[in-house]
């Protein structure tokens, strides 16, 4: 049986990262630092613009692309010829029925496969349920490869725990869990990750232990913010300000601080369908998970039906009803659309016959218009507005808090789905609501 650890020391190794956007790329670039890298993409743009030092998930600056002096862009698979440690950093999405979508995981693994040598590793950081490494990815590996994983060349799993938009933390500073398909690979892949993670490793007992702790993370958040959604929905039926009751309460010292808001994006609202996937599959139904799942996607609608109530109580003709909402990202200060949830309640208020504008600084006008089919507006045309909602709290709209009320019309309603307009008074009769 091949060695995977002794044999190969740190600067002995090549790095591969399959895979660059959200995850893959500060991946690739905290490894080009220090040591040869291949930052493989399919997507020959992306390849292009990053070569050129710009980055449209603007996580990255121009300056820390030219840092990664050790670093090779490329969307040519040759270039992972030789290669010693592949690092799959692919999307994990699910359909249109909830079920995971392992299709780019496939992909990679079949990119993969056929530049494989005795004594790589191959390392997966996508969010998976237990099993995929090793069940579904391992066998392709040794199809395209010729090759035997555990004999020839050896598997390890890392979940990624990027979080968009956040300077705080990023790659290098957060702990990394590590795990591999036996102890020498295991001491490798921590010793390879180590070098690059100050925040140090943990090592995990298996590869399948580790798919579970990624993916009940954001399961474990998707819960947290379904009961902070399901109290917004009880407190709204009492007349009580959410925002209020979760300041008074979050004075105890052990109180956990989440918020209600709209979950979408590639984790939290995608995650935990693949633990609840896996679960049905071996006989269990998850109750709790899939109610948190439930509440969270009704909250776009809620919204819009608020909207559309709060409209009525002032008597404005609803097909007449002139309403913008502000924000198409999942969340503040990020371009990503993915998994948004904003048109959930651009299509709610069409079923009254609402057809709201939307603005998003951020968002890509031909993504939008691709994914969603919405046509993005320009900010000027957001004038003498019955009702405004603030759907996402990028900086842009939330600097100017003033510039919001300004686009509603005298008695109009403002809704501030995270309550980020704090302190203010709404001018000129205005009716303000948060969730």
């Amino acid at each position: 049986m091949f060695s995977s650890s002794s044999m190969r020391s740190l600067e002995q190794e090549k790095i591969a990262v399959i895979g660059l956007g959200y995850v893959g790329l500060p991946v690739a670039l905290s490894f080009g630092k220090m040591l040869p890298c291949v930052g493989f993409d399919i997507r020959q743009r992306r390849i292009d613009e990053l070569k050129q030092g710009h980055d449209d998930t603007r996580e990255v600056t121009t300056e820390q692309l030219k840092a990664a002096t050790k670093l090779e862009l490329t969307a040519d698979p040759s270039k992972l010829a030789d290669c010693t440690f592949f690092i799959v950093a692919v999307p994990t999405p699910i359909d249109e029925n909830n079920r995971p979508d392992l299709t780019p995981m496939i992909s990679a693994s079949r990119t993969v496969g056929p530049y494989l040598k005795k004594g790589d590793i191959v390392c997966y950081e996508s969010t998976v349920y237990p099993g995929v490494t090793e069940d579904i990815c391992g066998p392709i590996l040794d199809e395209k490869s010729g090759l035997k994983n555990g004999k020839d060349y050896f598997l390890a799993y890392s979940p990624e725990r990027i979080n968009p938009g956040d300077k705080e933390h990023t790659f290098e500073k957060i702990m990394k869990v590590v795990s591999g398909q036996n102890d020498e690979t295991l001491e490798r892949v921590a010793r390879v990750y180590g070098s690059v993670v100050h925040a140090g490793v943990h090592r995990a007992q298996s590869i399948k232990v580790a798919e579970a702790a990624k993916v009940i993370e954001n399961t474990q958040r998707d819960l947290n913010i379904a009961l902070m959604n399901e109290l917004a929905l009880i407190f709204d039926r009492m007349g009580i300000r959410t925002q209020d009751v979760l300041e008074a309460a979050g004075t105890k010292w052990n109180f956990l601080k989440f918020s209600p808001g709209l979950v979408g994006g590639h984790c939290i609202g995608v995650d935990p369908y693949y633990l609840t996937t896996k679960a049905q599959e071996l006989g269990y139904l998850p109750e709790v998970i899939l109610a948190g799942r439930r509440i969270n996607n009704s909250i776009g609608p809620y919204i819009a039906q608020k909207c559309v109530k709060m409209l009525t109580q002032l008597d404005v003709p609803l097909r007449k009803a002139k309403v913008g909402i502000l924000g198409l990202t999942f969340k503040e200060n990020v371009p990503d659309l993915r998994n948004s949830k904003i048109p959930d309640i651009a299509k709610e208020l069409t079923q009254f016959g609402i057809d709201a504008m939307i603005h998003d600084p951020m968002g890509d006008a031909r993504e939008a218009h691709e994914e969603y089919h919405i046509e993005l507006t320009s900010l000027e045309k957001f004038t003498g507005l019955d009702a405004v909602i603030l759907a996402v709290a990028h900086d842009d709209y939330v600097k100017d808090v003033e510039s919001i009320f300004a686009r509603v019309r005298d008695g109009g309603v403002v809704i501030d789905v995270k309550s980020a307009i704090k302190g203010v008074k709404p001018p000129r009769g205005i009716r303000l609501w948060s969730l």
